[in-house]
């Protein structure tokens, strides 16, 4: 098996896919027509251009100023001052036009705020099924640091009183193993991301997700044990990819795992249990996220 450790070199494998069809017209217009952020841009990630040319994307909520300052991240960091009552219509009405059926809701992390922006979650998916009911919707959340069972609540307050479709996807992206926590995830702790994932899983009608980014230096044993754990939590729903260093003033990659390691790491998922596993180099937690997978789940 290849493996490649010099984080200069990037492997044919990434290589080769980074230069996919960019043919966007209508999400860009959707989206920067009605003042709107999408991670896609934001962390620059490497399937922009498939995703958007097949009409899908991830809603990026409260602007685009992060409080926090994780190593492995590009979005800008400092004082957010982002307040704007009609996001959450916005974004309906751009999913709506865009004829999504499938919409993942994301947001910066607002510590400034007293819910951690709780609402404009439960605000964006109140305005996402009023217009389009059968709507499936997947939030992927910050940690909500000392607001996690508020922020539930809200979530399943508003999902009690919609039209149509009662299920919700509610992701948290663990992102690495424990040990590498400190340096990559500053503000950030593990035992708080599985909190909200457990809570994620007790909610009626909501399945929990998580994701890890590969390449920071984990082994092998830290991120089986990290499995472990997540299904501990309740999550049936993983996403597994290979970490690409954004700019010079992020973490350098340690490492590009072959697809063939992706390949046994989305094997070991099944075995834990998982219903729903993207593994390989360039996916991202949002990946394919409307795909339905139908894998016999264990307890």
């Amino acid at each position: 098996m290849q493996t490649v450790r010099n984080g200069s070199r990037m492997p044919v494998w990434i290589r080769q896919n980074l230069g996919r069809e960019a043919a966007f017209p209508l999400t860009a217009r959707a989206l920067h027509g009605r003042n709107l952020h999408s991670v896609c841009e934001a962390a620059r990630c490497p399937n922009r251009g498939e995703c958007w040319s097949r009409g899908t994307a991830t809603f990026m909520l409260l602007g685009d100023v992060c409080t926090r300052a994780c190593a492995f991240c590009s979005i800008t960091t400092g004082k957010p001052t982002w307040q704007d009552a009609g996001e959450a219509l916005r974004v309906a009405q751009a999913a709506v036009e865009m004829g999504l059926a499938y919409v993942v809701l994301t947001s910066v992390n607002r510590d400034d705020l007293a819910d951690g922006g709780a609402s404009a979650f439960a605000e964006s998916l109140h305005a996402l099924r009023t217009l389009r009911p059968e709507m499936g919707v997947e939030f992927l959340t910050p940690d909500f640091r000392g607001v996690q069972a508020e922020a539930a609540e809200s979530f399943a307050a508003t999902l009690s009183c919609l039209p149509g479709r009662r299920d919700l996807v509610w992701g948290h992206n663990i992102e690495t193993v424990p040990r590498l926590y400190r340096e990559a995830r500053r503000g950030a702790k593990y035992e708080r991301s599985l909190r909200l994932l457990e809570i994620a899983s007790r909610l009626d009608a909501v399945e929990a997700k998580s994701a890890l980014m590969l390449g920071l230096g984990e082994t092998q044993e830290e991120v089986a044990a990290v499995l472990r754990d997540l299904r501990l939590a309740g999550v049936r729903r993983l996403s597994l990819g290979q970490y690409l260093r954004p700019t010079l003033n992020n973490l350098p990659v340690a490492r590009y795992l072959h697809p063939d390691e992706f390949t046994a790491y989305e094997a070991l998922g099944r075995e834990l249990g998982f219903t729903w596993i993207k593994a390989g180099p360039l996916v991202r937690s949002s990946y394919f996220a409307e795909e339905n997978q139908r894998v016999a789940s264990r307890q």
